[in-house]
């Protein structure tokens, strides 16, 4: 009885933390929500393995497959390869340039 009752609690915990997630910025359901998280976890290990690009320098940020990049590049080169990575990692639908090159 007592572990039934301890599971009833931890599934309701979880149904309301699955439920406040869904609400973040436009998403519709938890799922996307994972979905964007991987993609911007994906892209980031692109630019962490790759020697043109500096991933400190680049945020990542991810909603319903579009990415946003933003941040600073060091030259066009940087900043074409970074669109590139993203462009071909797994899930990703659109891409958003915003890098501005650093003068």
């Amino acid at each position: 009885m007592k572990h039934s009752a301890v599971s009833l609690a931890l599934a309701g915990l979880l149904a309301l933390t699955a439920a406040g997630c869904a609400v973040t910025r436009d998403q519709s359901t938890v799922g996307e929500y994972l979905d964007d998280s991987v993609i911007t976890t994906r892209v980031k290990t692109k630019f962490a393995e790759d020697s043109q690009v500096s991933a400190m320098s680049i945020s990542v940020e991810t909603l319903k497959g579009t990415v946003q990049l933003s941040g600073f590049a060091k030259n066009s080169a940087e900043r074409s390869r970074a669109g590139e990575l993203a462009r071909a990692t797994s899930g990703v639908k659109g891409v958003v340039n915003n890098i501005v090159i650093r003068p």
